[in-house]
């Protein structure tokens, strides 16, 4: 029950994280929050499932560059993610798709911190 519970509160996180990227860049488009719950959701999949095989794939590139090679798997993770919800959830370039996933990344890294706190 536990996990069911993280697991909804990590989709909840990284959709108003996503919400909030798409506030800061014109070039990633989100149609709704409902869209971006579901991109969280599919994200989530893909981390399940394709995540492990890309860093087991670029293990060396991720050993030489201390592991912010993340961000690029995470950034790859996100643009899988638009090219399945069509128009809804667009992002026009990779570069931002990377950017994005830092940000990404710190929101979620913030909203845990403070849900522990409590």
């Amino acid at each position: 029950m536990r996990f069911i519970i993280n697991w909804l509160t990590s989709i909840l996180f990284n959709g108003i994280a996503l919400m909030i990227v798409a506030q800061l860049f014109s070039s990633f488009y989100l149609a709704s929050f409902g869209t971006a719950i579901l991109a969280s959701f599919i994200l989530s999949i893909l981390n399940l499932l394709v995540r492990p095989l890309l860093i087991l794939f670029t293990l060396p590139v991720t050993v030489l560059t201390l592991g912010l090679f993340l961000f690029v798997i995470n950034a790859i993770t996100l643009m899988i993610t638009q090219a399945v919800m069509s128009s809804d959830f667009v992002i026009h370039n990779f570069g931002v798709a990377i950017l994005a996933a830092i940000i990404i990344s710190i929101i979620n890294t913030v909203l845990n911190r403070l849900v522990d706190k409590n």
